[in-house]
Formats: structure tokens, C-alpha cells, sequence
């Protein structure tokens, strides 16, 4: 069942609550008896008056810089309010109150309820329209967070898919007997790049499959110098994550932190446990990156980290000049 939206409950409110109520303050019953027409005629013209301003949307037309608008709408409503002030009065014989003053106590009546109907219908539209600007500002909020994410993650395949084809080429022209696996496991991770690149959520089993491979995928270019180690383990396969979060600080590490001629090493931890997922990547710091600026990728993920989680997680970085090691430290909060 469609429900309904909240300014149809505002308006039953006031047209079968609120506006009763006011209306009750004067003696409504006696001037049905006495002055019926009137009478219709003013609670009439209190709903009408009510509608109209909730039509016009006197807030946005002032947002809009439609002065014009406002002013002839208001002079139109003064202009007929006023002429409601002198409906004609029936004189009665034995009336209490003389004409002229029953005429000057319903004329302020009329302006009475004509400034409480305004004021309040004014009121609401404003709340309105503020909600309205707050709920606009959260969409364009959210769709300028979705178009840099999808920046961010189509900075990230470019990088992966250069690193790897050097993998490849390395490979060929020292044309290896581990070319065609390596080719195996890159049409398998090109699948998986296809597969999701559209996709804001994956399962953390199936992102776990895919580093997986890619480690594999450079095991088969690296020499006995690189030693990797590559531990992955958890409570739930199908809990979401957003997918390629991870691959930049394992192409990070591979970057620099492998070499033909010297002993290095890798290692990737991937811990998801409770909805938490914790990740733990460290290197040797083979290659020197230029001085001052981040590791190729890491401040691009760590953009994308915070659109995504905000204040859900916490990614730490320490480099060792002196050990020569490079560690990194990633805890998400995934639900």
C-alpha cells in the first residue's frame, strides 16, 4: 500500500483539526443561526485561503526571486479579504448589537482569521521548503560522492591493467613456460574487472579470490629473490565490500618492494571477522619513490575510503627508511 506523503497528513490536520478549533473561538453556532450565509461563506473562504497559499509556495517563489509573483498574490488576497469585510448584514429587530458595530466586529474577525490562516500556512510552507532544500542539497551531496567514486575506481583499472601488462611483457620476451598460466589468470582477473565494474557492492569472498589471483599472476614474473606470503581467512564469504579497495596497497607493494637481484619481502594478511575486515600489507622498500609524494594509488583509495565510510575506518601507513620496510594497516567497519 503507496503511502501517503507527510504534507497530505499536514493539511487533513489542519482542515479537520486546526482550523476548528480557531474557528470555535467566536460564536460560530450563533452566527449560523443568525447570519448563515455569512457564515458559510467565511469558513469557505478560511479553506480556500488555506489551499492557495499552499499552492503558490510563497518560499519557493521567493527563492526563485519572483517578487512580482508574491506581491500580486498577496495584494489579490488583502484585495478580497477586504471586500469579504463588508458581506452584507441582516438587521434584525430584536438584535442585541446595533448594525454597524456586529459589521466592525466581523470585519476583524475576518481580518482575524485571515492573519492566523496565513500565518500558519506560511509556517508550514516554509518548514517545507527548507526539508526540501535539505533533501536537495543531501541528493547533489550524494550524487557528487557517487560520480567521484567512480572517478576514483576508474583511476585505479588503468594503473592495475599497466602494471600488469609490464608483468606480461616481461614474461614474453624472456619467453618463460609460465606465460600462458600468467595469461590464464589475467583473462580471469580482466572477468572479474568486467563483472563489477559497474557494481558498488560484491562479496569480500569473491574480492579475496581476486587479489588472490593477482598475487599469483605476479608470483609467476618474480625469481627466488621474492618471498610472498598471502593469508586470507573468514566468518563470512557473502559480506559486502566495495570492490578493488584492497588491490592498490598489493600493487603498491609489488611496485616497490620486489627486485630480480636482492632478497625481499611480501606479505598480505585479510581478516574478516564480525563484519569487520582488517587487512595488513607489508614490504621491503626496494625502489625509492619521488621524495615527497604518496605511493602510487594510496591517497586516491583512502579518498575513496572516506566518501564511502567516513568515520567507519581507520588506515595507518608506516614507513621504516631504516629497516627498509613499508607497512600498511586497514580496519573497516562493513556493517
Amino acid at each position: 500500500m503507496k503511502r501517503l506523503p507527510i504534507t497530505t497528513y499536514i493539511d487533513l490536520l489542519f482542515c479537520v483539526v486546526i482550523l476548528p478549533m480557531i474557528i470555535m473561538l467566536v460564536p460560530v453556532d450563533k452566527w449560523i443561526v443568525h447570519d448563515t450565509a455569512f457564515a458559510v461563506c467565511l469558513i469557505i473562504y478560511l479553506y480556500v485561503l488555506y489551499f492557495v497559499y499552499r499552492r503558490a509556495k510563497i518560499p519557493s517563489l521567493f527563492m526563485q526571486k519572483k517578487y512580482g509573483h508574491i506581491l500580486l498574490l498577496v495584494i489579490v488576497l488583502v484585495g478580497v479579504t477586504e471586500l469579504f469585510t463588508h458581506f452584507p448584514q441582516i438587521d434584525f429587530p430584536n438584535a442585541r448589537l446595533p448594525l454597524d458595530f456586529r459589521r466592525r466586529l466581523n470585519a476583524q474577525t475576518v481580518w482575524f482569521f485571515f492573519l492566523v490562516v496565513s500565518g500558519f500556512s506560511l509556517a508550514i510552507e516554509l518548514t517545507i521548503e527548507l526539508f526540501r532544500q535539505m533533501l536537495s542539497k543531501q541528493q547533489i551531496e550524494a550524487e557528487k560522492n557517487k560520480a567521484e567514486l567512480a572517478l576514483y575506481k576508474a583511476q585505479i583499472n588503468p594503473h592495475f591493467l599497466f602494471n600488469t601488462l609490464n608483468a606480461l611483457y616481461g614474461l614474453v620476451i624472456t619467453k618463460s613456460d609460465r606465460t600462458e598460466s600468467a595469461f590464464v589468470k589475467f583473462s580471469d582477473i580482466l572477468k572479474y574487472m568486467y563483472n563489477n565494474a559497474s557494481a558498488e557492492m560484491i562479496d569480500v569472498g569473491s574480492e579475496i579470490n581476486y587479489i588472490r589471483q593477482y598475487v599469483d599472476l605476479q608470483l609467476l614474473r618474480l625469481n627466488q629473490h621474492t618471498h610472498v606470503v598471502f593469508e586470507a581467512r573468514t566468518d563470512d564469504e557473502q559480506v559486502q565490500i566495495p570492490p578493488m579497495i584492497l588491490i592498490t596497497f598489493v600493487e603498491n607493494a609489488f611496485k616497490y618492494g620486489t627486485s630480480a637481484d636482492e632478497d625481499c619481502a611480501l606479505s598480505f594478511r585479510i581478516v574478516v571477522e564480525n563484519g569487520v575486515l582488517f587487512f595488513e600489507a607489508e614490504n621491503s622498500i626496494m625502489k625509492k619513490r619521488t621524495s615527497g609524494s604518496s605511493p602510487i594509488g594510496i591517497e586516491n583509495c583512502r579518498k575513496r575510503l572516506e566518501l564511502l565510510y567516513h568515520n567507519r575506518f581507520s588506515l595507518d601507513i608506516a614507513e621504516d627508511q631504516e629497516k627498509r620496510t613499508f607497512k600498511v594497516y586497514l580496519n573497516i567497519q562493513l556493517r
